[in-house]
């Protein structure tokens, strides 16, 4: 029988598939890694020529938390390196560790996400977005989302945000300046601007006319964010590209990219997607794993079946999120709970979880305690080989199975 592979945790999980049937793999257009990542990132940012902001006092960098696969061995070295020249010591730096609403990170864990050489001469701060004494108001967008963000980025002269680009499920692509205007920012701008997620054109793969990310682009624009430096990693979330600059002209640069490497042609939906959001840290919780089976409902039957791996060691990731879960009777009466509550992030990451599973058949195998995933109502599973073991013989004669292996970033379409 064919074997296949999907990312679990920090390793993968292995299962089989009877011959015979009709089973297509979704997966990204592997593209080779740079042979030298770090020289790679020397060499974009000369390209990019930050001597342009020679002269200032004091600089700003956004970075992301744990919940993120940044190369960050290979990307602060240089880029603070380039900060020195530029007369910009380590003294008067400082990094962001930009949360948005995640729970901000404690001291102990800031080398998961800082190398410890940088630790000890840098000044590394966990962004709060409920702290907003270190918040700083600069306006109301066009849409009206007021702009609350972390005081010590605003203030600083030089402001730098450093991120990925990839597909986001409602933003169109993460990278650019929402590392830092998101990132950043206190709950009411994440509420605010995240509740447009519910207009049809806030959508996967959609930049220029989804108005979530114009919102975001508006407040970088309001906040001033100088430079981008981002990359775009392949399957195994090595370095493809490096792209930096002005965040405008970045994205303009990476999502061409990113969409010739993640966005996939499918020929019919499926009666079954076996999924994974991608591995750790994609599937470090399940606030994280949901957008897996966002994707994956693009190309799902209606009352069709999504079985995902996720590991989720850290549980379901925010207690606001668990708390409706829990605290709501059902899959669509979290639907109807959540259209007349004002909106909220957590309780949003609930209403996804709920517009996708309450119209399929859907499963999780995790790390989780399956009592945990029930009061979640979502229905656990021990392991692939004896989920599919029931699952495969109540799909109809001559249905369509899908693997997609990388769900979080892979933009399946029609």
């Amino acid at each position: 029988m064919p074997t296949y592979t999907v990312p679990y945790g920090t390793s993968s999980l292995s299962f089989s598939l009877p011959e015979g049937l009709d089973v297509d793999v979704i997966s990204p257009h592997h593209k080779p890694p740079v042979n030298r990542p770090r020289q790679t990132v020397k060499e974009s940012l000369h390209r990019s020529d930050l001597n342009t902001y020679r002269g200032l006092s004091t600089a700003a960098i956004a970075i992301n938390d744990k919940t993120r696969p940044i190369p960050h061995q290979d990307l602060y070295p240089p880029l603070l390196e380039e900060l020195t020249k530029i007369g910009i010591p380590p003294e008067r730096t400082t990094l962001l560790i930009a949360n948005g609403a995640h729970p901000p990170m404690p001291e102990d864990e800031f080398p998961r996400v800082v190398p410890r050489d940088i630790l000890s001469r840098y000044k590394v701060i966990s962004h709060d977005c409920d702290d907003t004494q270190n918040l700083v108001h600069l306006g109301v967008t066009n849409r009206g989302t007021p702009v609350w963000i972390n005081r010590a980025y605003a203030q600083a002269s030089l402001r730098i945000v450093v991120g990925n680009i990839e597909p986001h499920q409602f933003m169109g692509f993460s990278g650019g300046v929402k590392g830092a205007v998101i990132g950043l920012a206190g709950r009411e701008t994440i509420n605010a601007n995240h509740a447009m997620m519910t207009d049809p054109r806030s959508r996967l793969g959609e930049f220029q006319d989804n108005p979530a990310r114009k919102d975001v682009e508006e407040m970088g624009d309001m906040l001033g964010v100088h430079f981008a430096l981002n990359t775009i990693l392949n399957d195994e979330k090595d370095i493809v590209h490096i792209v930096a600059g002005p965040p405008p002209e970045v994205m303009a640069a990476g999502i061409p990219l990113v969409k010739d490497m993640y966005q996939v042609e499918v020929d019919h939906p499926f009666n079954l997607l076996i999924i994974s959001p991608g591995g750790h840290p994609k599937d470090i919780n399940l606030y994280q794993a949901q957008k897996a089976l966002a994707h994956a409902s693009r190309v799902i039957r209606k009352g069709g079946t999504v079985l995902m791996a996720a590991a989720c060691p850290e549980g379901s990731g925010d207690q606001a999120f668990e708390n409706w879960m829990v605290n709501t009777p059902s899959l669509d009466a979290i639907l109807d709970r959540f259209q007349k509550a004002e909106f909220r992030v957590g309780p949003h990451k609930a209403y996804l979880f709920a517009r996708d599973a309450s119209r399929i058949s859907f499963y999780i195998i995790s790390d989780m305690e399956a009592e945990d995933v029930m009061r979640l109502h979502l229905t656990p599973q021990r392991d692939l080989p004896s989920a599919l073991e029931t699952l495969l013989p109540a799909l109809p004669p001559e249905a369509h199975i899908g693997i997609i292996p990388h769900g979080n970033a892979t933009i399946p379409t029609f």
